[in-house]
């Protein structure tokens, strides 16, 4: 049930930390993988782990908040790869600061690159995963779940995701495609350890609460996204799952 030979999966933001390790967890299930991003160095860093890894594997340089480019971009990996069978939503930025400092700017910067991309590409994705039926996964957060003072764009942001994801999921579901949404708790990556500057004590407090007593990892989230990818995950759809060591279930 959870063999994806020969099928084709986009990865957005699979340029480094989640989502490199969904797209080599999808790859080691024998996924053919597409993965997408903007900074060329980190792309070809991917595509050489992915190559190692003994998947088939290109990556994309591509802004996935412009509609043009991602129409081109879904046709063009069709066109190379003969199919597309799942879609890996992940693409993100954070930008923290409290609502009363952050400009119009960095909010749609925030909106466009977190929520705006992901509907963009479902939606181009559509028409070619629909040929078959198949899989979206996008990736959510703990912001999906709760507010933070340092985040309001990114919450916003991330709760969409959600609410996109629900209804993508009744939308789609007579074409035999599942959505679902991963919510990710405090994972050791680039983006968030960042935090650990910018928000004081917020270590702490993260591993005060989570019962598993520790940050995740990016490997933590591969087996969920071969889950959600897989025909093991055909009657899952509209979920939301969190992935957090536990943090989202205490008091």
């Amino acid at each position: 049930m959870f063999d994806l030979h020969d099928k084709v999966a986009i990865v957005t933001g699979g340029n480094g930390g989640i989502l490199l390790a969904m797209a080599m967890a999808l790859a080691g299930a024998r996924a053919r993988i597409a993965v997408v991003g903007r900074d060329a160095v980190e792309l070809a860093a991917s595509q050489a782990a992915l190559t190692l890894r003994g998947a088939v594997a290109r990556t994309y340089a591509v802004n996935v908040c412009n509609e043009a480019a991602v129409s081109a971009f879904i046709a063009q990996v069709v066109q190379e790869f003969g199919r597309l069978d799942i879609l890996v939503n992940n693409a993100g930025i954070n930008i923290r600061k409290p609502v009363q400092d952050l400009a119009l700017a960095e909010w749609h910067s925030v909106i466009d690159t977190n929520l705006t991309s992901a509907f963009l590409c479902s939606r181009a994705a559509y028409p070619h995963v629909k040929a078959q039926g198949g899989k979206v996964i996008n990736t959510g957060s703990m912001m999906s779940i709760f507010g933070a003072s340092f985040a309001p764009a990114y919450g916003a942001s991330k709760g969409g995701i959600v609410q996109l994801t629900r209804s993508l999921a009744t939308a789609w579901a007579a074409d035999n495609i599942q959505v679902n949404a991963v919510l990710p708790g405090y994972i050791d990556t680039d983006l968030t350890r960042r935090a650990h500057v910018d928000v004081a004590g917020l270590n702490e407090r993260i591993l005060a609460r989570t019962p598993a007593g520790r940050w995740g990892t990016p490997q933590d989230m591969g087996g969920i996204a071969v889950f959600l990818a897989s025909a093991a995950s055909d009657f899952v759809t509209g979920a939301a799952i969190p992935m957090d060591g536990g943090y989202s279930v205490q008091a």
